[in-house]
């Protein structure tokens, strides 16, 4: 039953053109996109920086960042920087609009939006350039793994990956306008899966070698499908607040009938930035030993490794502040009980105006809580199996709430898509309601 409603909304895809072509134009970017990530900046050898990331950048800092762009940073093609800039200004715009109230005040109308999103590319183009500087400088730094390194190089490999930068931004926003879906988090989405595979066929030619015993890779697939399906859970999962619109009398003496609804309040509003926060935080000390060269730093930063105590520890005290943190940013119970009550809708038993707001506020205090222990326990479990168990890929939470998020979020998108022509999506009766991320690059 469930194979034949699947093959039915797919031949129902068939059938709606305006969707039918956000596909193709979506799958054309992204094809694209990922041929050139495949393009390596000339004056670099590939072989000495890839062995580096092996061998030492995986984890931390640089090792996250090559997951979002599909190994380009360890390859050094001219997409090596992928979307992650424009993300970056994106977050560094919304955060803005929480402390600064022209931002705010901009974020709410039509022009001042148009003017931030100016503003986000600009920034986009600046940091573009202050990361490919830095990446050019660690590239030199590795033995062997530059040509002819000095001035001319460096200014090839920021002209390079600039450029790159931009063109993805550009692409990105083609999606996002004339595709599916948000175009920031499918070009993420796509970098990550495609890293799944290659780690796979190596698990599995561990297995073969004896390296990994049949047991370590039942426990490991029977943890992957218990994360995933707790990423579905947590992303899926809201308290709903009951609320009441009361009979009104609309213009030219229509009535609006009284009616009930419902505020859907997220559990894990933050999403997965919380993760990457926390996680940028962890690296500084490792980052600073590693360009300083003192080897006492060195000798502190080897106590936050991940694997040891201390980096699961600070780990997981620093997601559960950066949620919180992220939450208040991206959530204002005011701004939602002043709409709620300009609609003339009220909480049962709650005052209007600012006990409503308090109201709210308390309630997502309280659910945040568990969305953070949850959110921490993702994080962190899968690289502890990982490590046990010794796995040749990165096995994280991070990648995978990306790649649930998004993909929950596109097929919602399809869903309305068909049932705006009145044909059966992939979910009976639309029960899929997924409430969508907030605008901060798609996480």
């Amino acid at each position: 039953m469930a194979q034949a409603s699947a093959a039915t909304a797919v031949q129902n895809i068939y059938r709606t053109p305006e969707l039918w072509d956000k596909i193709k134009f979506t799958f054309f970017c992204l094809l694209l996109y990922r041929v050139g990530a495949h393009v390596t900046v000339p004056g670099v050898d590939v072989v000495a920086l890839t062995d580096y990331f092996a061998n030492q950048g995986q984890r931390g800092l640089l090792g996250l960042y090559d997951l979002f762009v599909g190994g380009g940073l360890s390859r050094a093609t001219v997409f090596a920087l992928g979307i992650m800039p424009y993300i970056s200004a994106s977050i560094f715009v919304q955060i803005a609009g929480a402390v600064v109230p022209t931002v705010d005040k901009m974020q709410k109308d039509e022009e001042g939006r148009k003017k931030l999103t100016q503003w986000t590319r600009y920034g986009t183009v600046l940091l573009a350039i202050v990361q490919a500087y830095g990446f050019a400088l660690f590239t030199a730094s590795l033995p062997n793994a530059v040509v002819n390194p000095g001035f001319g190089f460096t200014f090839q490999m920021v002209l390079f990956l600039t450029t790159g930068a931009i063109f993805v931004m550009w692409l990105g926003e083609q999606i996002t306008e004339r595709g599916l879906g948000n175009g920031a988090s499918l070009i993420i989405f796509f970098s990550i899966v495609e890293r799944f595979w290659p780690g796979i066929v190596q698990t599995f030619r561990f297995v073969s070698t004896g390296a990994i015993g049949p047991f370590s890779l039942l426990v490991l697939g029977v943890m992957m499908i218990a994360v995933v399906a707790g990423v579905v859970a947590i992303t899926m999962a809201a308290r709903r607040i009951m609320i009441q619109i009361p009979q009104r009398t609309m213009a030219r003496g229509r009535m609006r009938e009284a009616a009930k609804n419902f505020i859907p309040l997220r559990i894990n509003a933050a999403g997965v930035m919380p993760i990457i926060f926390a996680q940028s935080v962890v690296v500084v000390p490792g980052a600073i030993a590693q360009f300083s060269g003192n080897p006492r730093l060195q000798a502190f930063a080897e106590n936050f490794q991940p694997g040891t105590w201390l980096y699961f520890l600070l780990m997981g005290a620093l997601i559960l502040f950066f949620t919180y943190f992220y939450t208040s940013i991206i959530f204002n119970p005011i701004d939602l009980s002043e709409n709620l009550k300009k609609q003339g809708g009220f909480i049962p038993g709650i005052k209007p105006g600012a006990k409503t707001a308090e109201y709210i506020d308390q309630v997502v205090t309280r659910i945040t809580l568990p969305g953070a222990v949850f959110l921490t326990f993702i994080a962190l479990l899968p690289m502890a199996i990982a490590d046990w168990i010794n796995v040749p890929f990165a096995f994280g939470g991070t990648s995978l709430l990306i790649v649930v998020g998004v993909a929950l979020d596109t097929m919602a998108q399809m869903q309305q898509h068909l049932l705006l022509r009145k044909y059966d999506g992939f979910m009976k009766k639309g029960r899929v309601r997924f409430r969508g991320r907030q605008a901060t690059g798609g996480f």
